[in-house]
């Protein structure tokens, strides 16, 4: 019944009526495929639900509780899921592009080859979630945690993040050119062969982090801290580094740096210059240059 006249109104037929299952109790129900396009479930409960392939987009979802819910496929472009929960939630290539998603959780959730395109994201807990193979690009990213989760090959092109963290995460491959990851706290993550390529990374924590084979091309790195950080062979050339931190860093063989760069950012005895001596640089020394 209610679904039918929910079909009419989005086809404006006679008798159309929106669907309103605000603060419903649905637990466990099982509707793949349902079209709940523009439906109000404000509050409500879908734990455990299963709504894989569905079409919710344009669907407000504002305070609703999808934990343990399964939304494989699922449409929910254009959704207002804020203050939602969505913890442990599976939505392994769901499309959540345009989503307005502020205050809500989703740790330990799967979202694998999801699509976050041009998302707006704030003071949200992905803390341990799964987004391999994610595209965030253009996305609106702010005091969010993505502590320890999974971020191996997302893309986040162009993406603007300001006071996120990272720390932990495992981000093998991700790409973050052109990205504005301002203030962001990357401590101790796993970013081998990730690409920042013309990146604003300007006041960001590395430290402890592992860049090695990263591309930091024409990347701004001002103020951004990597001590203790493992940066071998990455490139950096044409990269901003004023007050840039590098003490106990190992840069053995990283590429296209020169003296200029090294002698505006920050150095010590622990750090591993791309020849391989032990710093800190010396202006004239050649310790820019890397290793064989």
């Amino acid at each position: 019944m209610v679904l039918g006249a929910h079909a009419a109104w989005l086809e404006s037929r006679p008798g159309g009526i929106r669907a309103n299952l605000a603060g419903l109790t649905l637990n466990e129900i099982r509707l793949p495929g349902v079209n709940l396009r523009q439906a109000i479930l404000n509050s409500a409960a879908l734990i455990e639900a299963v709504l894989d392939g569905a079409d919710l987009s344009g669907t407000s979802l504002d305070g609703a509780d999808l934990r343990r819910a399964s939304l494989i496929g699922t449409d929910l472009t254009g959704a207002d899921l804020s203050d939602s929960l969505l913890g442990q939630c599976y939505l392994s290539e769901a499309t959540l592009c345009e989503a307005v998603i502020r205050g809500s959780s989703f740790r330990g959730a799967i979202l694998r080859e999801a699509r976050l395109m041009q998302s707006t994201v704030h003071r949200c807990d992905f803390t341990g979630a799964v987004l391999t193979g994610a595209n965030l690009n253009h996305s609106e990213l702010s005091d969010c945690s993505f502590a320890e989760s999974h971020l191996e090959e997302a893309s986040l092109l162009r993406a603007r993040a300001q006071l996120c963290r990272f720390v932990a995460v495992t981000a093998t491959g991700a790409r973050f050119e052109g990205a504005r990851l301002r203030g962001c706290d990357f401590r101790s993550a796993h970013l081998m062969a990730a690409r920042f390529q013309q990146a604003d990374l300007s006041q960001c924590c590395f430290a402890g982090a592992v860049l090695a084979g990263a591309d930091l091309r024409d990347t701004r790195l001002d103020a951004a801290e990597f001590c203790g950080a493992i940066l071998t062979g990455a490139q950096l050339a044409g990269a901003a580094m004023l007050a840039a931190d590098l003490r106990g860093a190992n840069l053995r063989g990283v590429r296209g740096l020169n003296g200029l760069q090294l002698g505006q950012a920050r150095t010590d005895e622990q750090s591993i210059m791309p020849s391989g001596r032990r710093g800190p640089y010396v202006k004239g020394s050649g310790a820019e240059r890397p290793a064989a």
